[in-house]
């Protein structure tokens, strides 16, 4: 059967996830990490991909990112995704699949919805106990969207600029941001909308998103239920 088409339009975010198969380890090492952003950053930069937030976990990745073209992210991902896995299968000398397919995606509207989905990558180290604040997780965007810490790798949203006039405001109101943790059905509705690759934000925005690529943006209704048989 052929792959349905992502829904991609140039200029909107995304929220992609690269998970490792069966939910097995990606990265093993900090070293592992390290060298999936620095490569994450290269290919970014090659094919037109600004990174906004991210998150490595033990068995998948969380991005935030804005393609300056229709296709600029699958092609980042792509080139990320088969350098690290020749890595990873020449450092541990292993073979076969590392990732659980392709990865998955879904475009974000600006506003409310995109500054939840920074909040959702983010808090993933303290939703899995890892860590109690987010600052303290390594290998995320917090500590730079939050605190000014240097990271070539991201690159700020329109709308994460938007908080504040300075850098000063802007992360005081970022913080702010985390004062109370995601509500439940806001995390129930990213996860949905990035498993089925559709289109997270208002009814208007979907609609437009639906208009311009001719395709159904929103979710699928759930299925009838079975009728049951008669003994």
């Amino acid at each position: 059967m052929a792959r349905k088409p992502r829904i991609d339009l140039a200029g909107i975010a995304q929220h992609l996830i690269q998970r490792g198969n069966n939910r097995q380890a990606c990265f093993f090492t900090d070293d592992d990490r390290r060298h999936y952003l620095k490569w994450l950053g290269q290919a970014a930069e090659k094919y037109g991909g600004s990174v906004h937030a991210y998150v490595l976990m033990t068995n998948h990745a969380h991005l935030l990112a804005t393609g300056a073209e229709a296709g600029a992210l699958g092609r980042m991902m792509q080139s990320l995704g088969r350098r690290y896995v020749r890595y990873v299968n020449s450092r541990y000398q292993r073979t076969g699949t590392l990732w659980e397919g392709r990865f998955r995606s879904c475009l974000i509207e600006s506003d409310q919805y995109l500054l939840t989905c920074y909040r959702y990558i983010e808090l993933n180290p303290v939703r899995s106990n890892i860590v109690a604040r987010p600052g303290e997780y390594r290998w995320s965007s917090f500590n730079c969207n939050a605190c000014g810490k240097m990271d070539d790798l991201v690159t700020p949203h329109e709308t994460y600029l938007s908080l504040g006039k300075t850098e000063a405001t802007r992360l005081l109101a970022y913080r702010r941001l985390f004062r109370d943790a995601i509500d439940n059905h806001d995390i129930k509705t990213i996860r949905d909308h990035v498993n089925q690759g559709k289109v997270l934000g208002s009814e208007l925005f979907r609609n437009s998103v639906e208009a311009i690529l001719d395709c159904r943006a929103r979710l699928s209704a759930p299925g009838r239920p079975r009728r049951k048989k008669v003994l």
